[in-house]
């Protein structure tokens, strides 16, 4: 589809297709190798129940890199993109192994040496960002699409794109979204039944109000964004994306839907687009019947995909640099590109309770609080290995990784993903709030949201209903019965985290995120 900017500019690029790379090189084999023998020289635990442990966990995790090499070179092969597999995602798959004796002192030892043997490696390096030509080269599509410029009387970025469809063709009737998700028919239906009085006509052409949101909801995962999304959605200046998390910036636009289903057809920008048309409707009807008015137009529109901030698992099949160790190119590189004004708000609680909630929330029937350890153990194993040859950065962008671990310890390393957004973005462009803070003062943290997104005043009644109404997304009954995780699991999980929070601590100039009163 050609785009053209009739009231803004008029600059069209080729769509480029996406290149798909196999990823895998000899590295992890001898890798492997090299970790399990000089680990056997002064590994503390027994020797009887953890030589045959972890021999297992690595012969398990080498089966899944394998696994996946041959799975995506066949991919490669035959281009069917239907028929790859990725990697599944860490609750689908699980490391065989014998369960540990978590009585015995010879077993927690080994765990915690783990743990010093990562946090001896923490270090902080400055990624290098590419440059516009790079992006422009690698998404074309989205630049195409996109202009430099949008409407300077609305506070939200958007801009009139030429509307060259047969009037009598449903404008919605091949948008992905709408046809995975039948839980929004109606909206749909009501976008169809809107959709001709809301075309602009000038100079005898037709035009269409296109916007992208003014702030995203960007993170993390169990920390209270659900929360966040229901309360901001009440002010009246405020609406969302159709549906609250459309991950087009770090899935959908790959083909990705779910990790074990493999690759569907990329979904097009323009389908992410018709996401935002019914805040755009709103917007267009405040207008009047005049396109152009002096005074701004102050609704903002808002997206809250929780996998905006950290995912960018798609990157090896994608942004492939020949390295095959860091991405050459993260989420927030293209959004910068497009939208270097755009505005972020960051939800974070305590890494150790955001991953016990991550497991109850996300993880299969039979959950215990035993499962959890050894998950847990399971998964700082894996992290190790990946440090051996890799660097830090290195292994919490690594997707063979992140999709072998049993429970995703990445993405608690909050800071990790805070400077690499800060490498494009200013830290005033970046909210960063604490789920604890939350939830002892919702309305504390709702004016400081209403601050950042510079809303208008409220009503008593109506900043009561935004910050007295129950929480979202809370814990299932069935999961509070579990109770808390063993002591023995946080306290290894406070020793992982511990460095990740000093540094963000120092970063936000907060002690609060070293979550010391938890």
């Amino acid at each position: 589809m050609d785009y053209k900017y009739g009231l803004l500019t008029g600059a069209v690029d080729e769509v480029e297709d996406y290149k798909r790379k196999s990823v895998l090189g000899d590295g992890w084999l001898s890798l492997l190798t090299t970790v399990e023998d000089s680990r056997g020289l002064c590994q503390p635990w027994g020797p009887q129940n953890l030589a045959s442990l972890r021999k297992v966990k690595v012969l398990s995790f080498l089966f899944c890199l394998v696994a996946t090499f041959f799975i995506m070179a066949s991919y490669v092969l035959t281009r069917d993109q239907k028929g790859l597999l990725l990697t599944p995602s860490p609750y689908h798959f699980r490391v065989m192994s014998q369960p540990s004796n978590l009585s015995s002192g010879r077993d927690y030892a080994g765990v915690k040496e783990v743990v010093r043997n990562i946090v001896a490696k923490v270090e902080f390096h400055q990624r290098k960002v590419p440059d516009l030509m790079e992006l422009r080269e690698r998404e074309a599509h989205i630049f195409s699409a996109i202009p430099r410029k949008f409407l300077p009387y609305l506070k939200n970025p958007c801009w009139y794109e030429e509307y060259t469809g047969n009037s009598t063709v449903d404008p919605y009737g091949q948008n992905l979204y709408a046809l995975y998700s039948k839980r929004f028919q109606v909206v749909y239906d009501h976008l169809r039944s809107a959709f001709q009085e809301h075309l602009h006509h000038e100079a005898g052409r037709l035009y269409r109000l296109r916007c992208l949101p003014y702030f995203y909801i960007i993170g993390q995962p169990k920390c209270g964004t659900t929360d966040l999304y229901d309360r901001l959605r009440l002010h009246p200046q405020v609406q969302f994306t159709t549906m609250k998390e459309p991950h087009w910036w770090t899935r959908k636009r790959f083909g990705i839907i779910r990790l074990s289903e493999g690759f569907h057809s990329p979904y097009p920008l323009k389908d992410y687009l018709d996401l935002l048309d019914q805040a755009a409707y709103q917007i267009q009807d405040l207008l009047g019947s005049s396109s152009r008015r002096n005074t701004k137009t102050d609704i903002i529109i808002g997206e809250a995909s929780a996998s905006t901030m950290w995912d960018n698992n798609a990157w090896v099949y994608f942004y492939d640099n020949g390295t095959g160790m860091e991405p050459p190119c993260l989420v927030q590189d293209f959004i910068h590109a497009v939208q270097p004004d755009a505005k972020f708000i960051v939800m974070l609680r305590d890494p150790v309770e955001r991953l016990y909630s991550d497991y109850l929330y996300f993880g299969m029937a039979n959950k215990t609080v035993e499962d959890f350890h050894e998950r847990v153990s399971e998964s700082l194993q894996l992290f190790e290995v990946c440090l051996a040859e890799r660097s830090m950065r290195s292994c919490v962008y690594n997707t063979t990784l992140n999709n072998a671990m049993p429970v995703r310890l990445q993405v608690g390393l909050y800071v990790v993903y805070l400077l690499d957004w800060l490498s494009v973005f200013s830290r005033d462009q970046i909210l960063v709030l604490r789920l604890e803070d939350h939830a002892a003062s919702r309305k504390h943290t709702m004016h400081k949201v209403f601050d950042f997104l510079e809303l208008g005043p409220l009503t008593q009644q109506k900043e009561a209903d935004i910050t007295k109404s129950p929480a979202s997304n809370t814990r299932r009954p069935a999961n509070r019965n579990l109770g808390p995780m063993l002591p023995v699991t946080r306290e290894i999980l406070q020793s992982f985290y511990g460095p990740f929070n000093q540094r963000l601590a120092q970063v936000l100039r907060d002690p609060a995120f070293l979550w010391t009163q938890s």
